[in-house]
């Protein structure tokens, strides 16, 4: 007999206890503890461990431990001999009797589970924000969004400064080019970015904001994070950053709303004490983009400076984007200084 022929009887010595084939059936399905799959198949631990040690031992099963648990679940791939034995199996086993009585109290379990977690948001609901922060830090929920971003785009972090946004996008997407035209600023993110830069997935360039060193339609997206206040030309720099996007790109800025804090443009050199929604769209036109709308962000408690907006706004597609430069010219024309 071969060492093949062999492994093959073996496999079908497993499934000969139609006990350790419930368990399969039930893990193929859920991944279950030890006191889990007892309840189920209402048999003592001793009797359900050691079902469980010839399944591990045999290659049937994947487990992993979980607090003071361990969780056992049915191998994605099995050796091709099992798969083989099981994709036979697996219908006579799901005729059993028992296995259709495992079935529904299997439900009865995960029902259980399902009360456990009701319980503990029912109690915990007031403290559940603070809660979430301590264990996953604050706005943990925010940064994973950056997952629905196409992870083919080359994304433009207009006036990066230190890097901190592309940091966050970098592993999200295809590449992103990083511009900035101070050199203390490109420095210090270079230090942060260093091994995305190494991987291709960032590349810093200098330059300045209206006159960006990207190609025309290079980038599939672009952001101007808390930038446009910095400059004295904002249609300027939303034309040039529609030049650099291609047909259909979308563009992201996000800044403050119009305030009368002076001291932010005597402190921190602020050219603009933030902008009214109806004079950035007037801008976002005027540099060919489409679609464009300003939501206004709910402010954070703890801080310290003015409410934000988000506007977002798409480059056309097709014919009307030859058009774009004039409109862009006309617009940079009418700029004028708050």
């Amino acid at each position: 007999m071969t060492q093949t022929d062999t492994t093959f009887f073996d496999r079908m010595a497993v499934l000969s206890d139609p006990t350790r084939g419930r368990i399969l059936l039930l893990l193929e399905e859920q991944e279950l503890s030890v006191s889990e799959l007892c309840a189920v198949l209402q048999q003592p631990q001793s009797t359900v461990s050691r079902h469980l040690k010839v399944l591990s031992d045999g290659g049937w099963l994947a487990s992993w431990r979980e607090g003071t648990s361990r969780l056992y679940h049915l191998r994605q791939e099995l050796e091709p001999a099992a798969g083989e034995l099981w994709n036979v199996a697996r219908g006579r086993l799901a005729d059993l009797k028992a296995a259709r009585q495992d079935r529904g109290r299997l439900e009865s379990v995960l029902r259980a589970r399902r009360v456990r977690s009701q319980e503990f948001f029912a109690e915990k609901a007031g403290d559940w924000d603070r809660l979430r922060g301590e264990l996953f830090g604050e706005r943990s929920e925010l940064v994973p969004l950056l997952a629905l971003l196409d992870p083919d785009w080359v994304v433009g972090d207009l006036g990066c400064g230190t890097g901190t946004t592309t940091e966050a996008l970098a592993p999200f997407v295809a590449k992103v080019v990083a511009v900035d035209e101070s050199p203390e600023m490109l420095e210090a993110a270079h230090h942060r970015l260093v091994t995305q830069e190494g991987e291709g997935r960032v590349e810093l360039r200098r330059g300045s904001l209206e006159a960006l060193p990207a190609e025309d339609g290079e980038l599939d997206a672009a952001l101007l994070m808390l930038v446009l206040h910095h400059l004295s030309d904002p249609a300027a720099v939303l034309a040039e950053a529609s030049r650099v996007l291609a047909p259909g790109g979308r563009l992201l800025v996000v800044d403050m709303l119009a305030h009368d804090e002076s001291r932010f443009r005597r402190d921190m050199g602020h050219q603009w004490l933030g902008f009214e929604p109806p004079r950035l769209l007037d801008w976002l036109a005027g540099a060919g983009l489409e679609s464009a709308r300003v939501v206004a962000l709910t402010p954070d408690p703890s801080a310290q400076g003015p409410n934000l907006f988000a506007a977002r706004a798409v480059a056309p597609r097709g014919a009307h984007r030859a058009d774009t430069a004039g409109r862009a010219a006309a617009a940079v024309q009418t700029s004028e200084v708050s």
